[in-house]
């Protein structure tokens, strides 16, 4: 016969084996939970969508308005260029001073300093060959023209036609290079047109630098073979941001392909002000710059004699475009290029997707007028979000300093 205090003795046992089973069931279920959001699986879709960012690096062809692109010499003369400081008005100012090769050709400055101080960020100027637009704005519909700016501009280098052709003709090693670059010495009495060969010598070696493979790369292009990708070489965290990336996130709206832009002009809210406080009207006045020109594609000084590069130029309406748009950056090594924003005004990776958090991407570049909604992205999926950002990153910079020797 079972004593009262062996039956609760019985009863205790019994009770405590089924809380240890609930409990391993309770930790079972919640461990396959976590090991589910852990390990993300992509459908056919998701796929589809990240093959569309590579292959990497992407092929770029040599720009037609430019008769100097990819040719060796051009480009050996437009590095020298880049980092002579004699090219600026006073000789102090050099385009590497803010392209600094190793910041990722930027500057890691709210706003870029030239001369003085202009009113928006020093963008990277990796992955540029492939571009549809230039600048922040796109005031200029080549790299050439672009490069032209910062030169003429007062607070940069503010040099003139005239002193950058002086330069050129009255330097034995750049006159040499100018002739071997474009096949005649250097103009003795037409200064823009020698200014204009400067800018396409500095465009053909902008055009060589090109950012490095990624942990993303590696994984998409696993996936483009159908191979799991080797253990360890894309995290969990980032495979999940990457989920939000291509889906509900909307991101790819604006960061599409392979150099992670579509190139064009949106809205974001970001930053609307200039730095004294004044609206910064974007696309819409940099169309009236670009038709303005005398150097862009429709001018005198495109070498595709076809014209057929010159169709989106004449094609850019003031009807297309919204105050305050700016062009879609690159989001390659973008851990490199902080601060972010057209102005510089944001700090961190975290801040941005946090601003992006709280808003529909796709209602955002909306133009129907209906409101934007919120996305509501969790902590940790933001978390994942920027993991997923950094992964788009690597340290490596194949460019090297080369003095090319004595031209002879």
């Amino acid at each position: 016969m079972v004593s009262g205090i062996e039956r609760k003795r019985h009863i205790a046992i019994h009770l405590a084996r089924a809380a240890v089973g609930a409990a391993c069931v309770l930790l079972a279920a919640t461990s396959a939970a976590q090991d589910l959001a852990a390990k993300p699986v992509f459908t056919d879709r998701e796929i589809k969508i990240i093959l569309s960012h590579g292959p990497w690096p992407a092929l770029a062809q040599p720009d037609p308005s430019n008769r100097g692109s990819g040719k060796p010499d051009a480009i050996e003369f437009g590095t020298r260029l880049f980092f002579d400081q004699r090219l600026s008005g006073k000789g102090t100012v050099a385009c590497a001073s803010c392209h600094v090769p190793e910041r990722n050709w930027s500057d890691n400055l709210t706003r870029g300093v030239g001369m003085s101080e202009v009113d928006r960020n020093t963008p990277t100027l990796m992955n540029l060959a492939a571009s549809r637009w230039y600048g922040w704005d796109g005031a200029s519909d080549s790299l050439w023209s672009q490069s032209l700016r910062p030169i003429l501009d007062e607070r940069e280098l503010a040099a003139t036609p005239r002193h950058v052709a002086e330069l050129v003709r009255n330097d034995e090693q750049l006159s040499c290079r100018y002739r071997k670059a474009f096949g005649t010495p250097p103009s003795p009495t037409d200064d823009e047109a020698v200014l204009v060969d400067v800018g396409k010598a500095l465009a053909a070696f902008q055009e060589t630098l090109v950012s490095g493979r990624t942990p993303f790369d590696r994984f998409r292009d696993a996936l483009a073979k159908a191979e799991l990708p080797p253990l360890g070489t894309y995290s969990e965290p980032a495979q999940r941001g990457l989920k939000i990336f291509i889906g509900r996130g909307g991101c790819t709206t604006c960061h599409s392909g392979p150099n992670f832009t579509g190139g064009e002009f949106f809205a974001t809210g970001l930053s609307r002000f200039a730095p004294r406080g004044q609206p910064d009207p974007g696309r819409q006045a940099a169309i009236r710059q670009l038709m303005e020109s005398r150097f862009n594609l429709l001018g005198p000084y495109n070498d595709d004699k076809t014209g057929t590069g010159a169709a989106r130029t004449r094609e850019a309406s003031l009807e297309k475009a919204s105050f305050g748009e700016f062009k879609v950056p690159s989001l390659r090594n973008l851990i490199l290029t902080a601060p972010y924003g057209r102005d510089g005004g944001v700090e961190t990776l975290a801040e941005v997707v946090r601003h992006y958090a709280g808003l529909d991407a796709v209602r955002l570049h909306a133009k129907d007028g209906r409101p934007a909604k919120p996305l509501n992205l969790t902590p940790r999926e933001q978390t994942d979000l920027v993991v997923f950002l950094e992964s788009l990153s690597t340290f490596s910079n194949g460019w090297r300093p080369d003095d090319g020797g004595q031209c002879h």
